[in-house]
């Protein structure tokens, strides 16, 4: 009755469900493994957004990588910015998500003797690719800044191809380590969110990380373990039909009366 599943249609459809039903089940856990990351992460920022905010150099020093655990931790530092060494980054996009233009990444030069970069902000593009674009002026002298510290960025992290070749103090990534200065450069960056005192007419501030959306990936996870409940459903549906046909087809046919 059921030797029709010994063809080699079938045994191939058979094996291709097989397969299915394991790789929808891992690429759910693949999905629901994301959305656990993204639960954490958030969870992460949102504790570091409220901590109390602590002079830069305890939390990094020269050559120091900034650990997840301290992204985004409010930082103080006070000194002078530095705006002979002042450097945009390339193809960055504003607020709105949209609109590209630059970084804008001043040095300060603190107390200590030691750098921190700071990104101030973002600017829209206002003149050709190839030129340095008009940049707000930084504050001039002694300032404080509070900010989010922020890891050093990497090709690998952000996605962003370090471009070769660009015009001077320009570039694609901010990254303490490339900052050429006589002092010694804090490891990772400072990403503006207050001045004082206050300064007028500054580049747009950087807006604080998302830690509130968790993203689709839960809802693809169930997608794909529900897929995987259905492979064996839509395998036994086709064997009904095709076993109902089969024996349709033997049925011996009923004479049709031929008219005289």
């Amino acid at each position: 009755m059921y030797r029709f599943l010994l063809s080699r249609q079938w045994v191939i459809l058979t094996l291709v469900a097989l397969g299915l039903i394991p790789a929808m089940i891992e690429l759910g856990f693949w999905q629901f493994h994301r959305h656990e990351h993204r639960v954490r992460q958030n969870a992460q920022i949102a504790r570091s957004l409220e901590a109390s905010p602590v002079p830069v150099g305890r939390l990094t020093s020269p050559g120091h990588e900034v650990p997840r655990a301290d992204t985004w931790h409010p930082v103080t530092a006070t000194g002078r910015y530095d705006t002979r060494h002042e450097v945009v980054v390339r193809q960055r996009t504003a607020a709105d998500e949209q609109s590209i233009g630059y970084y804008v990444v001043t040095p300060l030069i603190m107390k200590d003797g030691r750098a921190v970069l700071v990104n101030r902000g973002w600017i829209p593009t206002n003149g050709p690719l190839t030129t340095f674009p008009k940049v707000p002026h930084a504050p001039s002298g002694e300032v404080t800044v509070t900010g989010r510290l922020m890891p050093d960025e990497t090709t690998a992290e952000s996605g962003i191809k370090d471009k070769p070749g660009l015009p001077p103090r320009q570039v694609m990534l901010i990254d303490s380590r490339r900052q050429s200065l006589s002092e010694p450069v804090l490891g990772g960056y400072v990403e503006l969110t207050r001045t004082a005192p206050k300064a007028t007419r500054q580049p747009e501030q950087v807006p604080e990380p998302d830690h509130d959306s968790i993203g689709p990936h839960m809802a693809y996870a169930v997608q794909w373990w529900l897929f995987a409940a259905g492979v064996p459903v839509g395998w036994v549906v086709l064997v009904r039909r095709e076993r109902r046909d089969r024996l349709a087809a033997e049925q011996p046919q009923e004479a049709v009366p031929v008219p005289a």
